[in-house]
């Protein structure tokens, strides 16, 4: 009798599941206002053991963060993610692209473990497109660095509150039009790569001092005419004395956005070289779910030895359930 019933249990949870995939599958095919499915850029977190090597195996996940999580503003996607941890706890700042203004707006999500994220709030927003909020530690204090093309300048913010209040400090280099401006301190000199929305080309910039005055490199652009490895793509990394910069290849031969890393053999105020990691992406698109069109940001952090997590975003479908949708 115990078997006749628990045979009889086994079947009604089987077709309980069944139900449920078939419900879910009518429910995107017909438009059901409790299961839809998206199609737009999101947010993950990978691990790795090492900064450019992060397998598909260990990072089958979805995302962590989706336009659905934003709880201030009207959103459209979230990308551009960016990681820092400070005092035990793990801030993820990211583009918000507010659907009322049709621009992006800065905002910052946080975590305890790295795995269950808390969105917070916008924590930036200007009278032109902010994405790419490339956040960094100096002397104590905490700057960052937006794409702000629409300003025509590389413009510098400093937080008078970590992590949700920032205040400009001044524009490093002005009367220019770079998206994704990312920044280093390398051999006692500060550098700054950033490209024009082409998407093909790469300036370099240095100073002495964050504030400046900078100064673009004799041998700039640095990068001409090739949308495999002109356009940055997350922090340039210091990694074991050695300097690397990842590349978004816009262009890549099978079809879809993906992350290259470049170590940087020679820099110094006259003279820059550069060769591949590897000549096989860090990451790309998977063909399916989140990422399946692509992938174009990485930012690595080191927490152990041969422990690494980065935080990505992917452009892809994904379910979104509830009443609201």
């Amino acid at each position: 009798m115990k078997k006749y019933y628990l045979v009889t249990i086994l079947i009604a949870l089987v077709c309980l599941l069944v139900g449920l995939a078939g419900g879910i599958i009518v429910g995107i095919k017909r438009g059901v206002p409790f299961v839809t499915e998206r199609e737009d850029w999101t947010i993950a977190i990978y691990q790795g053991d090492s900064p450019f090597n992060f397998p598909v195996s260990q990072n089958r996940r979805g995302p962590i963060l989706t336009a659905e999580d934003v709880t201030d503003v009207p959103a459209k996607f979230v990308a551009d993610p960016f990681l820092i941890q400070e005092d035990g706890t793990w801030y993820l700042f990211f583009e918000v692209y507010n659907q009322n203004t049709k621009q992006g707006d800065l905002a910052v999500a946080t975590s305890a473990n790295a795995r269950k994220w808390r969105y917070q709030q916008i924590v930036l927003d200007e009278p032109f497109h902010l994405s790419y909020p490339y956040v960094f530690k100096w002397q104590d204090e905490y700057y960052l660095i937006p794409e702000s093309f629409e300003a025509n300048s590389i413009r510098l913010y400093k937080a008078e509150e970590f992590p949700t209040k920032w205040t400009y400090v001044t524009t490093l280099v002005d009367n220019v039009e770079r998206v994704d401006n990312s920044i280093v301190y390398f051999n006692d000199k500060w550098w700054l790569f950033a490209a024009p929305t082409s998407n093909d080309t790469l300036h370099l910039y240095f100073a002495d001092d964050l504030l400046g005055p900078w100064q673009e490199h004799p041998q700039s652009p640095i990068v001409e005419g090739n949308t495999h490895i002109a356009r940055p793509s997350g922090r340039v990394l210091v990694h074991e004395g050695r300097l690397y910069r990842y590349t978004m290849d816009v262009n890549p031969a099978v079809g879809t956005h993906q992350v290259m890393a470049l170590e940087i053999t020679d820099i110094s105020p006259t003279t820059y070289a550069e060769k591949f990691v590897s000549e096989a992406p860090i990451i790309t698109g998977s063909g399916k779910g989140w990422n399946m069109h692509g992938m174009h940001q990485l930012d690595p952090v080191q927490i152990g030895p041969d422990k690494w997590l980065a935080a990505v975003d992917g452009y892809g479908k994904y379910l979104v359930f509830g009443l609201k949708h």
